[in-house]
């Protein structure tokens, strides 16, 4: 007997308060005072927010005639001879992200010793072999490179003539 009236209980609460329940976004005129008519309307619900087209990024899928820089940087530079001459250590970019050279480290031995030098991008020949191998050539030797100035990052320290700056 306990659990049909606490059951029935429940049952009532839950239509009286159904009962005491009115439309936020209507009200009954019966109900309303003279001071309650000039009140504001009822809020719209939120709708979720969008962005304006001129505000959305654009996506972009890499093309098979684009290259990512990821591909390039630590790739072997080799002469007309197939001989393996440098390595790509960085790239510089004109002001409009252009490529403008190639830092290559030439020399030295695992990163001991090497020479960054910086090569006109025209003077690189960089080619697609596959989807996942580029190839790139100069026409020039290891000792050529060798003599050519040493490139310095802007805000390093001028390299002592008795050897080399490291790479930042």
């Amino acid at each position: 007997m306990p659990r049909f009236s606490l059951a029935a209980a429940f049952v009532v609460a839950g239509a009286l308060s159904a009962h005491a329940q009115t439309n936020p976004g209507q009200t009954n005129p019966s109900q309303m005072n003279p001071s309650q008519e000039t009140a504001a309307p009822a809020p719209v619900p939120a709708a979720p927010a969008t962005l304006d087209n001129s505000l959305r990024p654009t996506f972009v899928a890499q093309q098979p005639d684009e290259m990512v820089t990821s591909k390039l940087i630590g790739l072997s530079i080799q002469n007309g001879a197939n001989e393996t001459i440098g390595t790509v250590a960085d790239l510089v970019l004109d002001p409009q992200f252009s490529v403008k050279s190639y830092v290559v480290g030439v020399g030295g031995f695992l990163g001991i010793g090497t020479k960054y030098v910086s090569i006109a991008r025209e003077a690189v020949t960089i080619t697609r072999v596959d989807d996942k191998t580029v190839k790139a050539v100069i026409q020039t030797d290891r000792d050529q490179l060798r003599a050519a100035p040493e490139y310095i990052y802007l805000g390093q320290p001028q390299p002592d003539r008795t050897g080399s700056t490291a790479k930042p």
